[in-house]
């Protein structure tokens, strides 16, 4: 299966964020899926959030599902995210804690 990783990243530290992806990529890689993060995208002001986010669009319409990490409704892009997710019949999984 191909799962798609969401999560807070804004106003995060770097370290954070690269670690607890990290972790969450590394379980779903042992269950056998293909993993697609955001956090492979280039860090610049330059870019838009809506930008970031149609990016992101496009790795969920590849993806059978989306995984949300605990932080997930603390962060106004996981939250269009998922809300986009849901629209295209993608499955929803949530991280535990």
């Amino acid at each position: 299966m191909k799962v798609y990783i969401a999560g807070k990243i804004s106003g995060l530290d770097r370290r954070e964020v690269v670690y607890k992806f990290g972790k969450a990529s590394i379980e779903q890689k042992k269950q056998g899926n293909t993993v697609f993060l955001p956090t492979i995208l280039p860090q610049s002001e330059s870019i838009t959030q809506e930008q970031y986010l149609h990016i992101c669009y496009a790795m969920i319409d590849v993806c059978d599902a989306i995984l949300l990490l605990p932080d997930w409704i603390d962060s106004a892009g996981a939250k269009k995210e998922k809300e986009y997710a849901e629209k295209s019949g993608k499955k929803i999984i949530y991280a535990e804690v």
